[in-house]
């Protein structure tokens, strides 16, 4: 007696095809033997799948079993073959055979699942990414109701939210109607169903809040117009931004408004986004369920003692860090120069090539990690600036903790300044965040016309003379500044992309002197060269 049962198994981002084979013979002990490189997770199922068939009220076959998860030479890990084992079971015993002519083929389905020992359904990590691979296989899924809806959010897959052990076996048998009224099983069809439609149709999730920080009007921060206008050109272009100024002067709150200028993730992007949450095991804090995938960028603020592995990735499972969950948004480091040495030199590669590679003896895990850098920092350990050569060197001290490989991956320097109380008392409020995302917002579209979807700061240097082409007076000026400031190459090329997001925020095809003029000015610190 054999059957197979389609699960899968996560790499990274990605789900890769799985089959669960059950044999069950007459010869030799009753026992469940499960091969095919499984973790303790896995071989713990083995007490947790006969509890849930007992305690659902079906018998577990009295055969000697095995179960092989295939293919064999790769390592299996996670809760999530404990359904995919017991239906395995019970379709080899005849258990769950169908009972009517319609009922669903299980060939047709990818299961995936944790039991309770009641034989209750647990949520699973990477609901999405098994969904992808359902759909490239033209396969539905079947998943704990817990990630039913995520899972809905891929376009052209069914998605079955089981509760129990009892509704997949139900379901396999024929017996039931998914997706009726007082039916056990639901059902959701690309998206949700209308009752949920319903309910979240008169809300604009195209302006919900990015998760991690709750955003701040701009209009809210009194002067700050050197700041605001860098925060402006960072939205625009995805740019990394470094913010020095003294304690109290806002600039935590200027992350905070930023984020509520970011442009609205394109659906790509969101379900990129949705899939890391899922594989992390992060419940995205907001979900639409109008017919399409509008998730907030994601905004992670870590703390200045965390480490390496938290804030890139890795651990005996590879997960991803802070960097990853901060795909398609904002890392936000507070304190910067507080962090440990090694995890910001651990920032180096994600910072340039948009991804982390985490080395394993069973091979590589890649997690994507196109995240905004936004830092900030105080001149000095104090808090505040001193006066004199003391003070200097002070800041110098200070600013050096942070290394120049890591500055020169920062596109924007930024000083800001505190506020006098005169000037908190006399100042009007300027630069309200709803006209900025609107500038946000048609920069990005002319960066979408002209070169696709990479922001402006993701752009290759192989293409920069394309796309980034200054007059005679704006590629004087760079000549000159890159002598003068002696800056890096890399510093060079930073400068070009940032002063292609100016021309892009002014709607101008060529990038002049004024555009190259402003982006120079943001690479420099307190008197230290930014390259």
């Amino acid at each position: 007696m054999h059957a197979c049962v389609h699960a899968f198994m996560l790499r990274g981002i990605d789900a890769l095809a799985c089959e669960v084979e059950v044999h069950l013979s007459e010869h030799g002990l009753p026992q469940i033997c499960v091969v095919g490189l499984p973790d303790a997770a896995i071989r713990e199922s083995v007490e947790r799948v006969r509890r849930a068939i007992e305690a659902s009220g079906f018998e577990l076959p009295r055969h000697h079993v095995v179960v092989n998860l295939a293919p064999a030479g790769t390592r299996k890990e996670g809760p999530v073959y404990d359904l995919p084992i017991a239906m395995g079971l019970l379709f080899a015993g005849g258990t769950a055979d169908p009972k009517r002519v319609e009922a669903p083929a299980q060939a047709d389905w990818l299961i995936a699942g944790e039991l309770a020992l009641d034989g209750r359904l647990r949520p699973i990590r990477g609901a999405v990414s098994a969904a992808l691979l359902a759909r490239a296989h033209g396969r539905g899924v079947i998943v704990p109701v817990e990630n039913a809806l995520e899972a809905s959010l891929v376009p052209g897959v069914r998605v079955i939210g089981a509760r129990t052990l009892t509704e997949v076996v139900a379901f396999f048998r024929g017996e039931g109607e998914p997706g009726r009224a007082g039916e056990a099983v639901e059902v959701f069809e690309d998206v949700v169903t209308q009752r949920d439609a319903a309910r979240d149709a008169d809300r604009d999730w195209s302006d919900a809040p990015a998760v991690g920080l709750s955003p701040v009007d701009f209009r809210d921060i009194k002067g700050q117009a050197v700041a605001k206008r860098a925060m402006l050109i960072a939205a625009a272009g995805g740019h990394n931004a470094l913010l020095l100024g003294p304690a109290g002067c806002g600039k935590t709150m200027l992350v905070r408004a930023l984020a509520g200028i970011l442009p609205p993730l394109q659906a790509e992007e969101a379900l990129e986004v949705l899939r890391i949450g899922s594989c992390a095991g992060v419940e995205c804090r907001t979900i639409p369920l109008r017919g399409k995938l509008d998730l907030p960028r994601p905004i992670r603020a870590p703390h200045h003692g965390a480490s390496a592995t938290a804030i890139v990735g890795g651990g005996p499972s590879g997960r991803p860090g802070e960097i990853t969950l901060a795909h398609h948004g904002v890392l936000f480091l507070d304190e910067l120069p507080e962090f440990r040495r090694d995890v910001l030199e651990a920032l180096r590669e994600p910072l340039e090539g948009g991804e982390v590679s985490i080395a394993r003896a069973s091979g590589s895990i890649r997690w994507p990690a196109m995240a905004m850098l936004v830092a900030a920092m105080n001149p000095t350990a104090r808090g505040d600036r001193d006066s004199g050569a003391r003070g200097a060197r002070a800041m110098a001290d200070y600013l050096g903790r942070v290394s120049g490989p890591i500055l020169d991956r920062i596109d924007l320097h930024v000083e800001v300044r505190r506020v006098s109380a005169r000037d908190l008392a006399r100042l009007k409020p300027s630069g309200e965040s709803a006209a900025m995302r609107d500038q946000v917002i048609a920069a990005r579209g002319r960066a979408l016309c002209r070169q696709g979807s990479t922001p402006n700061a993701r752009l290759a240097t192989s293409v920069l003379d394309r796309h980034c082409k200054l007059d005679g007076a704006g590629g004087e000026l760079l000549t000159s500044g890159l002598d003068d400031l002696g800056l890096s190459a890399r510093a060079y090329d930073k400068i070009r992309r940032v002063a292609r997001t100016i021309a892009d925020l002014a709607g101008e095809s060529d990038i002049n002197a004024s555009s190259v003029a402003e982006a120079i000015q943001y690479r420099t610190l307190g008197g230290r060269t930014g390259g």
